[in-house]
């Protein structure tokens, strides 16, 4: 008995020897890998840093270069603007220079047309006694002015007086137009054409355009005698229907067709 459990101490020592060595083995690896991994993390990054420091380096780079580019596109900008408002001066000063050109010519053309003047003018007159004479000239004109202001003022009162007198007798002749319109309706005579007496209306031979209007008061009478009155209720151009006021019919009297009509109130001249 002793012997196998000698034996199987034995084999118990050996089995955990050879576990323990073959861990130890596992361990020595996996440290040895381990190393490895940190050696080579180490080595990326460093060379991540650099590639960083490299990285920020080029965006400096290129910030200044796009900074470059901007202040170099504003340059060009300002130089477009300055080459525009020069080509803009350029050419005022081309018409400034198109038009004292033209000026001159003018200039030129009215001293010859003055030296043409002053020859036309009489031998008296030249360039130098010029201000002389054209002040003469016009004070003379001065006075022929006045002159003329006067002779307007006289022609507008006439013309004032003209239209003064005119308005006067377009007046007078619409006054008088008026007043034959007054006198004819003052003389005007109609007829009765017809007569209801259930309704109390008669029917006239005379309207609107004999001058009728609802408030016109117009008598009828028969052989110069008053019969009675009537008042107008509707009136057309060629005839009025008037209604019969009954207390103004004389008694035994009946108004009848032929009738004579004529106004209540004639018109004042």
């Amino acid at each position: 008995m002793k012997a196998i459990f000698y034996v199987l101490a034995l084999l118990v020592t050996v089995g955990a020897a050879y576990f323990s060595y073959d861990n130890l083995k596992k361990f020595e690896q996996q440290k040895t890998t381990k190393e490895t991994a940190i050696s080579n993390n180490k080595v990326m990054s460093e060379k991540g840093n650099k590639q960083q420091e490299q990285l920020d380096a080029e965006k400096v780079l290129l910030e200044a270069a796009s900074k470059d580019k901007a202040d170099a596109e504003a340059s060009i900008e300002n130089l477009v603007a300055k080459e525009k408002t020069l080509r803009r001066d350029l050419g005022e000063l081309e018409g400034t220079l198109e038009e004292q050109k033209a000026k001159f010519a003018e200039l030129e053309k009215a001293r010859a047309e003055l030296q043409r003047i002053l020859q036309g003018a009489g031998e008296n007159v030249t360039e130098d006694n010029l201000p002389e004479t054209v002040e003469a000239m016009e004070a003379d004109k001065v006075a022929k002015t006045k002159k003329l202001g006067e002779l307007e003022s006289l022609v507008e009162a006439a013309k004032k007086a003209v239209e003064s007198n005119q308005a006067e007798i377009g007046r007078l002749a619409d006054r008088s137009a008026s007043r034959d319109s007054r006198i004819r309706l003052n003389a005007m005579e109609s007829v009765v054409s017809a007569v209801n007496d259930d309704w109390g209306f008669v029917i006239i031979g005379a309207g609107s355009s004999t001058g009728f209007t609802p408030q016109t008061k117009l008598l009828v009478k028969r052989d110069g005698r008053l019969i009675a009155e009537v008042k107008p209720s509707s009136i057309e151009p060629s005839q009025t229907i008037a209604e019969i006021d009954l207390e103004t019919v004389a008694p035994g009297a009946r108004i009848q067709p032929g009738d004579r009509v004529i106004l209540a109130n004639p018109a004042t001249n």
